[in-house]
């Protein structure tokens, strides 16, 4: 057949030929392909590349790049690929989703300015489709040769309110994967998850030079930053994994969770089948002497879809227990008071824990479950140096503006303003109000009240050489009798005591009658003011 095409269209095929080979040539000098040396000096210090965590964390063959072929006028193709960021949108199991990655291998993954334009661009992108954003960090922050230019700088960058705007919008999950100081640290700052790798990540607002140079301090940069320290100490990250693939892969879990953003569907996931015998198990759990320590982990293990437990911050406050998990399928929000550690005492980082937790499940709406077994706050000068008054007040706040269902169970100690900021009881109207028989509830533990009602009394029978050991164990008694598992439903302070056994459908019930959304009214002000 001969070729019929106009004389114009086939002397431009060579031309479009052309064209599209140099195209190629630009983005091939992109990949990691073309810049092999650069990649072996990767691999001595972490494991993969940034287009590598990109692969591993999103669905085979979804990824498409925004910005590739970025680069600066004096920049030959190859030199300072993509600008030190990689960018673009992903499908992460089936769901769209947003991704930065640095890419350490150009010049420390440190941001020029077009490398800042394409953040930006993402973070707009994420607001503008209400996809999660997903930001793999391994670099510096502004690129200093750029930001020692008072005329480059003085605009700076609208990207941080952005930041702000995509809050509680649509999810943000951050790795750190590398080096993280600076720029990194405040970006993953405002991300609702962040993990890192034990022995290879670091972040905090400055590196050890930095902090040499400003303060004349010698600190290692893993003492100063180390997953051990913003994970396990800190609580500013909320997972410390051995490796990348564990910290990518606990991005894509926990935004399994979530929907993709305040207004969208729940990942909803099918009921597994109800097993008689995980439920018959929570009979033996709870040990009724207040005294004696359990594993809380248990009870919502055994409560939640099985296998469907996902911890956040771990290591972090182990006296409460924040988690997300499943039940018939549907995600929620757990808190509970870990009696293995501190008996489930809320102190000041507890209380930090807590009340983020109770907030990123507000934004995207998912039911609270609360697990009590509470003793109350913690007390002394500790407590008071560590500003307790006010984080304990953020911790009731947070709860106090949450629009989600909530569903409190009392496992065993329920006491004092403890009990309340636990969702306990009618005081932040709770859609359903359990207790198990196990359930003591009271102001304070029943010892402590007797020994502060009476101390001067004990004080002068001991100086009148009387034992008071009989007397305070008659009022021990006898207070005991007036604090008993009963009273709070029998005053209508609890909806109902339960068996353990039927703690799942009594929950599962209360979250099928609840609204999705509470309304609060609010008198007509602008916004509240958070304690700290």
């Amino acid at each position: 057949m001969s070729d019929r095409r106009p004389p114009g269209e086939a002397a431009a095929r060579p031309e479009m030929d052309a064209l599209l080979e140099r195209l190629a040539a630009d983005r091939a000098a992109t990949l990691d392909a073309a810049r092999p040396a650069a990649v072996a000096k990767q691999r001595k210090r972490a494991g993969m590349t940034a287009r590598e965590r990109i692969a591993h964390l999103v669905d085979p063959g979804s990824f498409r790049e925004t910005g590739q072929l970025a680069r600066e006028a004096d920049a030959e193709p190859g030199d300072r690929p993509a600008d030190g960021i990689v960018t673009g949108s992903a499908m992460i199991e089936g769901r769209p989703a947003v991704l930065v990655a640095q890419d350490f291998m150009t010049m420390g993954g440190s941001s020029g300015e077009l490398g800042g334009k394409k953040l930006h661009t993402a973070v707009r992108r994420s607001i503008r489709e209400g996809a999660p954003l997903v930001m793999l960090l391994d670099g510096g922050g502004h690129r200093i040769q750029i930001g020692q230019s008072s005329r480059r700088y003085a605009p700076s960058t609208t990207t941080f309110q952005e930041f702000a705007r995509l809050s509680g919008w649509a999810p943000m999950a951050a790795a750190m994967l590398g080096a993280g100081f600076a720029a990194p640290t405040n970006f993953a700052g405002l991300a609702d998850f962040i993990s890192m790798v034990r022995g290879q990540s670091t972040m905090g607002l400055a590196g050890p030079a930095l902090v040499k140079a400003g303060t004349g301090e010698d600190v290692d940069k893993f003492e100063l930053g180390g997953a051990q320290a913003q994970v396990d100490r800190n609580g500013i990250a909320d997972l410390g994994t051995q490796d990348e693939a564990g910290a990518l892969d606990s991005l894509k879990t926990f935004l399994g969770y979530l929907p993709s953003n305040a207004r969208a569907p729940m990942p909803m996931r099918p009921a597994p089948a109800e097993d008689p015998a995980r439920a018959q198990a929570l009979r033996g759990l709870v040990p009724a002497n207040t005294r004696k320590a359990y594993d809380v982990r248990r009870v919502v293990d055994l409560v939640m879809d099985e296998g469907s437990v996902f911890e956040v911050k771990p290591t972090y406050a182990k006296n409460a227990v924040t988690a997300l998990a499943r039940l018939a399928g549907r995600p929620v929000g757990v808190i509970a008071n870990q009696a293995m550690s501190m008996g489930g005492m809320l102190t000041g980082p507890a209380c930090d824990k807590v009340a983020h937790f109770v907030a990123l499940c507000d934004a995207f709406g998912l039911p609270l479950v609360y697990f009590i077994d509470v003793p109350g706050f913690s007390i002394g000068s500790p407590a008071e140096k560590a500003q307790l008054g006010r984080r304990s007040a953020k911790l009731i706040y947070e709860l106090g503006h949450a629009t989600v269902p909530r569903v409190s169970v009392v496992l065993r100690k329920g006491y004092g303003l403890g009990y309340v900021a636990m969702a306990g009881g009618r005081s932040f109207e709770a859609d359903a109000a359990l207790a198990w028989p196990t359930a003591e509830i009271c102001a304070m533990s029943i010892e402590g009240a007797v020994d502060v009602v009476n101390a001067r009394r004990f004080a002068e029978m001991a100086a009148a050489g009387e034992d008071p050991a009989p007397e305070r164990a008659r009022l021990i008694a006898q207070m005991r009798a007036e604090v008993t598992p009963f009273g709070g439903a029998e005053s209508f302070g609890l909806d109902d005591m339960i068996d353990p056994a039927d703690t799942r459908p009594r929950i599962l019930e209360a979250l099928d009658r609840a609204p999705a959304r509470r309304d609060l009214a609010m008198p007509p002000k602008f916004r509240s003011i958070c304690p700290i």
